[in-house]
């Protein structure tokens, strides 16, 4: 289905479509290079826009299905699912906003349904750091003989060679500045992107620095400007959203893990045993420890999902579930990785890449020290 189609798009992600991305993994994490021609199919499928208003185009996609889709996806090609996840969550965030102007949303949903645009938030610098640490961005809009010019660094940009749109968090270059979302076109002369992604996994997201050098930027852009340190008018659930997706994604590398070893363990049959690993109780162990795991995940997954569906949104909670869910992923594919040797660390199987993956769950945010000073002080506080 073609993204023009509006209206009519489907939600369950096509098994042939998953199975595509798996055989394509090996190459673009040996490449680094970012599966165009995964996020080209995702396009055609219909599924670039799903995040969208129905009146727009899009499906109006709620918490539940984006977690399905991701963790869908994501068995196949983990960073082609962060680059859709972000895709959604940004997306869903303009459609759900309170403040920025109709006509700028209508102008980034025409090109999303039309051409598969893509659109990220922009947020991370080489000396601030996240911003979900606080602190003002170091990236600069100041008013240049009546033109706004934007000038700055973001580092880890996911997807940026494939986005159209980045929302950069900026602050204004005045007395008191402003601080918040400028949208920026990121075919803006003055706008270029160094390759400084060189991680050791998720190495298809592209995740490199974009550099903003006095790039001009029309007035309508400045989207979301609030005086620094005064609360922003926009509401966190997209905070609470981020942090359950993410966690989705990294489960779904471990139930990929955990795939791969079932297959090893039933084929895997040394000559001095004469018959499959699976045979051996030694192994009925630990895949039961990995099972436990992942069915762990499952409920707290499933009571993000439940929470959100109820109206109740705790952004601590969230922040816990995204932790726990990540370090019972990454305690999976590590028992996976103990068990099978220089099988399961050999370039020739998929398991080392499922692990050098999952270990990438833990810096995103929210990240575990934030989490747990963040709940600790909820508790004191009911």
């Amino acid at each position: 289905m073609d993204g023009s189609q509006a209206g009519s798009f489907r939600t369950e992600v096509p098994d042939e479509l998953v199975e595509r991305f798996a055989a394509r993994a090996a190459a673009y994490d040996r490449s680094g290079d970012i599966a165009l021609d995964n996020i080209e199919d995702l396009r055609r499928a219909g599924f670039l826009a799903l995040a969208l208003p129905r009146a727009k185009g899009g499906a109006a996609i709620d918490l539940r299905q984006m977690v399905e889709i991701i963790s869908k996806v994501a068995r196949g090609d983990p960073s082609t699912a962060l680059i859709l996840a972000m895709q959604y969550l940004q997306s869903g965030a303009v459609a759900q906003s309170q403040v920025w102007p109709d006509p700028v949303k209508d102008e980034v949903f025409t090109t999303i349904v039309r051409d598969g645009a893509l659109i990220n938030a922009l947020r991370v610098e080489p000396d601030l750091g996240t911003p979900a640490r606080g602190g003002i961005p170091a990236t600069r809009i100041k008013r240049v003989d009546g033109v706004w010019r934007l000038s700055g660094r973001k580092i880890f940009s996911t997807g940026s060679l494939a986005l159209t749109w980045g929302i950069v968090w900026s602050a204004t270059d005045e007395p008191e500045p402003r601080v918040g979302q400028v949208l920026v076109p990121l075919d803006l002369p003055g706008v270029t992107i160094e390759k400084s992604w060189h991680q050791l996994g998720m190495r298809a997201t592209g995740s490199h620095t974009i550099v903003f050098d006095d790039a001009a930027v029309p007035d309508r852009y400045l989207v979301n400007l609030v005086p620094s340190g005064a609360e922003s008018p926009e509401p966190p659930v997209q905070a609470a959203w981020h942090a359950v997706v993410v966690a989705a994604l990294y489960d779904a590398i471990a139930r990929s893990g955990r795939d791969w070893l079932i297959s090893f363990l039933k084929t895997r049959v040394p000559s001095a045993l004469g018959r499959p690993l699976s045979t051996l109780p030694a192994f009925h162990t630990v895949l039961g420890k990995i099972d436990g795991l992942l069915l762990t995940n499952e409920a707290l997954i499933e009571q993000a999902l439940s929470r959100k569906e109820s109206g109740v949104s705790s952004g601590a909670e969230a922040g816990q579930i995204k932790r726990l869910v990540t370090e019972n992923a990454i305690a999976a594919v590590a028992g996976a990785v103990e068990v099978t040797g220089n099988p399961g660390l050999s370039q020739d199987n998929p398991l080392e890449r499922h692990y050098r993956n999952v270990l990438c769950g833990r810096i995103h945010t929210p990240q575990a020290d934030v989490v747990l000073e963040a709940a600790g002080r909820a508790a004191l506080m009911e």
